[in-house]
């Protein structure tokens, strides 16, 4: 696995984005619980955030907002986006927040793009997802499910492309 882009906020030249998404107050700890190895983060509704929790166990759903960091460590965090115009725009925007430091204490550490429709992606969405998987330091891509959109169990019908995306995070999320 290779880095597709920066591996840490760039900070000086990076222009804000108009629509930002919140920081949440950091998590209660639960007694005994150390919390996930990685939070997803869904920069829109419907990103699929759910699903991928369920595919990919080891990850907690963010609830759109960025997680708050403690003190004493970063969050490690993965942007969730649809491959839809709307969804890669969200991504981008999510991208920028972070690569202009708005978003402090975290450890990004890409983007899961999850296909909005069946088939080929028209080549404005495949550019846009090109564009934006530069912004970030890796890009995984998930295909259409048709059994997942009917409400069938994600491991029960999972792409050859979660193992991966599986093997990176828990790679990734080891302690050192």
């Amino acid at each position: 696995m290779k880095l597709s882009g920066p591996a840490a906020p760039q900070g000086v030249g990076v222009p804000r984005p108009e629509h930002a998404l919140p920081v949440a107050r950091p998590p209660r700890a639960d007694a005994g619980h150390t919390g996930p190895s990685w939070w997803w983060l869904g920069v829109h509704g419907g990103a699929g955030v759910s699903t991928l929790e369920r595919a990919v166990p080891g990850g907690r759903d963010a609830g759109r907002a960025w997680p708050a960091a403690s003190a004493s460590a970063t969050v490690p965090v993965v942007l969730v986006a649809r491959s839809s115009a709307h969804g890669v725009k969200a991504a981008q925007s999510a991208a920028r927040q972070w690569a202009s430091g708005m978003v402090t204490g975290v450890d990004l550490l890409g983007l899961v793009v999850v296909a909005d429709a069946p088939g080929r992606r028209p080549r404005t969405l495949h550019n846009l997802v090109r564009l934006v998987s530069g912004a970030v330091p890796r890009l995984w891509e998930i295909p259409w499910v048709e059994p997942w959109r009917l409400g069938e169990p994600p491991l029960a019908h999972l792409p050859r492309e979660c193992a991966p995306l599986a093997r990176d995070l828990t790679r990734l999320t080891r302690p050192a």
